[in-house]
């Protein structure tokens, strides 16, 4: 808690999208330990965490749903490199290469050869809070554009008085208000016992949070004009990190199929 020891999880691969049972990684028994091998892309804080919290197959094909286990890695084990980079946002993250990296007995988090629902648990909260970090980059976006528009002056009146613009900021402020009750329900949906029901509620909320976080964003910066695309102008910035969490753990298309394929309708 006191950031002494800090943490990072590596579960992306290169080809596996979204798909959190999509994982060639893999960790195979040596006495009571584990080696692990393979590669995992765009870690985030993967450069400077203490210890990696890696998803690995332990047995069966790539894209089973069985067979997959979570381990701790340190970050300074033999066989582990890194290659950083900043993200689009101004966070970091690291390419990280696993070789013949070996662990112990107590590395493994839970069933080592069925941890794929304590995966998805972990993957839902994380997207209920990157949901409401949305729902305040958006709420932020809207003030930040009403006060913009009130100033800016065209034909020598504020561009705020002219009911188009008034309408497109009305239109912000609705659907920034869709967001924040989806971002409330997936809320409450995070403590749904059901896994499914829990994660098809999850998959909803960011379903809306993408679409609202999308038009929010192109709103605020082509109501702010020029100013809007400086690095100068903190409404970029919004825009890209709101670009970057529609884009983690699954985009907006991504969940729309989720709940299209449990029955939904959106």
């Amino acid at each position: 808690i006191d950031g002494s020891k800090t943490l990072a999880f590596a579960q992306l691969e290169k080809n596996s999208r979204y798909d959190l049972f999509d994982v060639t990684t893999t960790a195979k028994k040596k006495g009571d330990g584990w080696i692990i091998d393979g590669e995992k892309f765009v870690v985030l804080n993967g450069e400077n965490a203490d210890t990696l919290v890696v998803t690995a197959r332990t047995k069966g094909d790539r894209r089973d749903k069985t067979g997959i286990g979570v381990f701790l890695v340190p970050a300074n084990a033999k066989g582990v490199t890194k290659k950083s980079y900043p993200t689009q946002e101004g966070l970091h993250a690291a390419d990280i290469t696993f070789t013949g990296v070996e662990v112990g007995s107590d590395a493994a988090i839970g069933n080592p050869d069925d941890s794929l629902a304590l995966i998805e648990r972990v993957v839902d909260e994380a997207r209920v809070a990157l949901c409401a970090e949305a729902v305040g980059l958006m709420d932020g976006s809207l003030k930040t554009t009403v006060e913009y528009i009130k100033m800016r002056k065209q034909f020598g009146v504020a561009i705020g008085s002219f009911q188009a613009l008034q309408h497109r900021a009305s239109d912000m402020f609705v659907v920034t208000e869709q967001a924040r009750s989806m971002s409330m329900f997936a809320t409450m949906a995070g403590d749904f016992e059901d896994a499914r029901e829990r994660s098809n509620a999850i998959a909803a909320a960011k379903v809306q949070i993408g679409k609202s976080a999308k038009f929010v964003g192109q709103q605020s910066i082509q109501l702010h004009g020029g100013i809007g695309m400086t690095m100068e102008g903190k409404i970029g910035h919004y825009f890209k990190r709101l670009t970057m969490i529609e884009n983690t753990l699954g985009d907006t298309d991504y969940h729309q199929r989720r709940v299209a394929d449990a029955g939904g309708l959106i």
